[in-house]
Order: structure tokens, then C-alpha cells, then sequence
């Protein structure tokens, strides 16, 4: 069971009797000790964050707690003092476990945690990240530590290696679970999760709630309470327009007039056959967008990777059909264009729902000519909402360039086969004169390829870095993806 809160500071949704308004604002009313409430007062710390508020108060207490905020809204500090209420300092083994994402993240967690702990004498604090020398981390680890902050890859593979100790781990951490998963990270996660105890606190923390974090929660959480802090935005927000047009040649600048004007991160382009989406996505490219087809006709292999290119972000526009489009999961979809009308409402409510998601702003855009004002018509009845009609962009838009992909997609011929692995991958970006862990973005690992998605001003580094041998201590092919 999970009971529920939802706040925006003002409303809420609980099926628990706990309500935000009844949540304390002061660290104060906590049940923390005199050393971490002074050393709290003398950080600065006045009254709770939302987040802070609602969480931990049931972290104290032992709960397990999912948090769903984004950064800066003072999660670190909720499960932190989590950690450190609960911590025997006495006992010198690991008791809490942290997994972020990235290396940067690692070493900010741990950096908070410390300065938390100050007013605390003898508390340890290990740091485990890809990237970094193994050998240290080694000798540090035979010295003993009370908290462990790491990337999933690199705590893996101290446990496989049997350096790493997590029989008498008592709080269990994953911050930033959604971005973990992004990168690939799930199979580590998991394998992490068997060498902790069955009975522990398990708290786990996310700006998204997609269903594999769903998945994850349910396996290791025990009547986990759900605190929600949306700042505001706490329904979904869809801007739908109908645009009349006059034949394809017509139809079709309307989608480059559309897609100049709003410039999104991401879009889909819905199309009702396999032709018309081929024809699109290859007249969008010529034009200078970042755009990929995606249909039944495509082999499995250039599906997938036109599919993670897509959700990796080095392909801002994906034309799709509704068959080929099941199944995706992109979660961050800023527009979505009915370059044909959906034959019914519900088709075209799946079409629509894939932007504005998770209390974000998205747009959909409708096309129709003279001889679709019908389908409009029953599309609104059925729906039940007016659709504002819209004239289209100035054709002016067309002089300028098409805007581009920030991220730049590698492939890497080696996968679950060669036993690479996400940490692997990032070990060797960050190493040595290696890039900014910000600069990569998901990694996605299949059988005999691994795709990664980095910044565009650092991919040739990233080739470099693999082309010297530096993955597995061994030279992989790689190459860029266009």
C-alpha cells in the first residue's frame, strides 16, 4: 500500500490521515538531536522546504518514503538527516547507502551529508564513483566508512568484487531514481538491492514518477508514503490548436512553420500511413530538421535505434504512426502534430496525452483541410473541448534555420555480450582528461551495442576516449550516429 500526498504548498491529496497542513514548517519540531537541530541553526536553515516538510517527518519515524521533486527543492537534506538521525556512530560499518546517477551528484550528496554531520564527531563518509581510481577507493573501504555515496556501476562492482560489506545497511537512498533509469542503470540497481537486508528503510527520490520507478518502489518498499510537491503545477496543461490547410504542399509547411515557431525539444508527428510518414520525415530532412521515421517497414534494429536517438534527444522530431508510436516512453514531449487527423477520439487522445505530462505545459496542433471539417467536428464532440482555430506561423519562419539537437548519439560495438555495462561507459567518458558527467545524457546497452548520447561539443572526446582502449580496458568501434 502507498499512502499518497500531494502538495503545491496550498492542496492536497492524501488517502493517510497525514495532510500538509498539518506538517511541521520548523526543523524545531522535529525529534532531532540538540547537535543537528544547533548545527542546522547555524547553516542557516530556518523553516522546511515542501519537500522537507512532508518528508520527513515519516522518515524519522522509519518509513519508507518516495519523494517526487525536482533539484533544488531540498531533498538531499530530508533524506540526509534521515541518515544521520538513524546512524549508530559507534558502529563502525556501512549502515546507509546512497545511488545517484552521476559522479557530480555523488560527490554533492556526499558533500551535504558532511556538512550536516559536523556538529557530529567520527561520522565517515565514502564516496564510490566511476571515473575515479579503484585502487583508493579499495583501501578506503578496509578502513571502514558509516555512509556510502556512489554511482550504481561503481558500487557493483566493489560488491562483485567482494570489497563491499551491505549485510548491515539500514537506509537505502536512490536520489534522482528517474535519471538512474534513463542511464541505464536498472539492471545494477537491482543487483545492488540483493546484498542489502530485507528489512531496511528504503527511501527513494524522483523528479518523475514513471512506471518502471513504480516498479522499483513496489518491489522494495513496504507501505511506502508518496509525497508529491508539484510547485504549482498539478495538472496536466495541453494547448490544442486547429490549423486549415489546402493540399500536402500546404500541409507540409505547416509542420515546418509549426515546429520553427514553437522549436521544441522534442515532437511527434502523427501521420495515418507508412508513405506519408516516410515522405514527411525525408522532406523534413532535407529542409535541415532533426527528424527520424518511424514505421512497420523499418527493421527491428534501425527501430531501435531510431527510437533511443529519439528519447536520448539527438533527434528533436520523430514522424510516426499511431502503430509504430505503441509502446513509447518519452516523458518530456513538448509537441505533438496531427499532420493527418486520428480516425477516432481515442486515438486521439493516446496522440495528444503523450505531451503535457508530469504537470508540464505541452502543445498539440491539429491539421485539417475543407474535406476533414467533419472529423473536427466529431473529434471536439467526442471530446467534448472547442478546439481554437489558428492561423498558421508567418511564412517568414522558413528563412531562418531549423534549430538543432544539443545531444549527439554514439555507438559503441560491444553491449550485454561483452559484459559492458552503464558504469563502464561513464567510467571511461569521466576518467582522465575525460568529459563533464553533465555532458552525457541516457545510455541505452543492447546485446552486442551500446548507444550513448552526449553533448554535441563533446563527442569527438567521447570517441576519442573509447577508441583508446579505455572501456574495459579494451578498443571498441565507435562511431557517431547521423
Amino acid at each position: 500500500m502507498v499512502t499518497k500526498i500531494t502538495s503545491d504548498t496550498s492542496d492536497t491529496t492524501s488517502s493517510g490521515s497525514s495532510t500538509p497542513s498539518s506538517a511541521p514548517s520548523a526543523f524545531s519540531q522535529l525529534a532531532l538531536s540538540a547537535a543537528l537541530l544547533d548545527n542546522l541553526a547555524s547553516l542557516g536553515f530556518k523553516s522546511m522546504t515542501p519537500i522537507q516538510a512532508q518528508s520527513l517527518p515519516p522518515i524519522l519515524e522509519g518509513r519508507d518514503v518516495i519523494g517526487q521533486a525536482k533539484t533544488g527543492s531540498g531533498k538531499t537534506a530530508a533524506f540526509g538527516l534521515g541518515i544521520l538521525h538513524a546512524l549508530r556512530v559507534k558502529r563502525f560499518r556501512v549502515q546507509s547507502l546512497v545511488l545517484c546517477p552521476t559522479r557530480e551528484l555523488a560527490d554533492q550528496v556526499a558533500k551535504e551529508i558532511r556538512r550536516l554531520a559536523r556538529a557530529i564527531h567520527n561520522i565517515k563518509v565514502l564516496t564510490l564513483c566511476g571515473g575515479m581510481p579503484f585502487g583508493p577507493q579499495i583501501g578506503s573501504l578496509e578502513h571502514g566508512a558509516h555512509i556510502v555515496v556512489g554511482t550504481p556501476g561503481r558500487v557493483e562492482e566493489h560488491l562483485r568484487k567482494g570489497h563491499l560489506d551491505l549485510a548491515e545497511v539500514s537506509t537505502f537512498v536512490l536520489d534522482e531514481a528517474d535519471r538512474m533509469l534513463d542511464m541505464g542503470f536498472a539492471a545494477s540497481i537491482d543487483a545492488i538491492i540483493e546484498h542489502t537486508p530485507r528489512e531496511k528503510q528504503t527511501l527513494l527520490f524522483s523528479a518523475t514518477f514513471p512506471p518502471e520507478i513504480e516498479k522499483i518502489a513496489q518491489k522494495v518498499q513496504k507501505n511506502a508514503l508518496k509525497v508529491q510537491v508539484a510547485a504549482g503545477h498539478t495538472k496536466q496543461s495541453i494547448a490544442e490548436s486547429a490549423y486549415h490547410v489546402e493540399g500536402d504542399d500546404q500541409r507540409l509547411q505547416a509542420v515546418q512553420l509549426l515546429l520553427l515557431k514553437h522549436a521544441p525539444e522534442s515532437a511527434v508527428v502523427f501521420c495515418n500511413t507508412k508513405k506519408a510518414v516516410q515522405d514527411v520525415a525525408d522532406a523534413l530532412s532535407d529542409a535541415g530538421f532533426s527528424a527520424q521515421a518511424l514505421h512497420g517497414d523499418l527493421e527491428q534494429r534501425d527501430r531501435d535505434i531510431t527510437i533511443t536517438r529519439f528519447a536520448n534527444k539527438s533527434v528533436q522530431v520523430m514522424v510516426a504512426t499511431d502503430v509504430a508510436a505503441r509502446g513509447l516512453d518519452i516523458h518530456a514531449l513538448d509537441l505533438v502534430i496531427n499532420y493527418h487527423l486520428a480516425r477516432d477520439n481515442d486515438v486521439h487522445t493516446h496522440r495528444v496525452g503523450r505531451t503535457g505530462r508530469a504537470g508540464a505545459k505541452g502543445v498539440a496542433c491539429h491539421l485539417f483541410s475543407e474535406k476533414e471539417r467533419f472529423k473536427i467536428e466529431r473529434l471536439q464532440e467526442q471530446s467534448g473541448v472547442t478546439w481554437p482555430r489558428s492561423a498558421l506561423p508567418d511564412k517568414t519562419l522558413l528563412k531562418q534555420a531549423p534549430p538543432q539537437p544539443e545531444m549527439v548519439t554514439i555507438q559503441i560495438d560491444g553491449g550485454k555480450k561483452q559484459k559492458v555495462r552503464p558504469g563502464d561507459i561513464v567510467g571511461c567518458l569521466t576518467g582522465d582528461q575525460g568529459i563533464d558527467a553533465k555532458a552525457i545524457g541516457t545510455i541505452s546497452i543492447f546485446d552486442n551495442s551500446a548507444f550513448v548520447a552526449v553533448t554535441f561539443d563533446k563527442v569527438n572526446v567521447a570517441l576519442k576516449k573509447v577508441q583508446q582502449g579505455k572501456l574495459k580496458g579494451r578498443s571498441f568501434r565507435v562511431r557517431k550516429i547521423t
